[in-house]
């Protein structure tokens, strides 16, 4: 499974992106956006995801 941006939370700081062990998160129209075929969940990286560890608001990167 990969993680998802809640678009409507997402304050655009761009914290996550840069992150991602494995540029799955990009700006895609105005927002931040995961490629679920790049999302690992950090498995095997870190104990948490990073988009989650580093984003600003709570529950906006979320399971997808």
């Amino acid at each position: 499974m990969a993680y998802k941006i809640v678009t409507s939370q997402c304050t655009v700081c761009g914290a996550c992106e840069f992150e991602c062990p494995n540029a799955a998160i990009s700006m895609k129209r105005g927002t931040y956006v995961i490629d679920a075929t790049k999302c690992t969940e950090c498995e095997g990286q870190f104990d948490k995801p990073q988009c989650v560890s580093v984003c600003p608001v709570d529950n906006t990167c979320v399971p997808a």
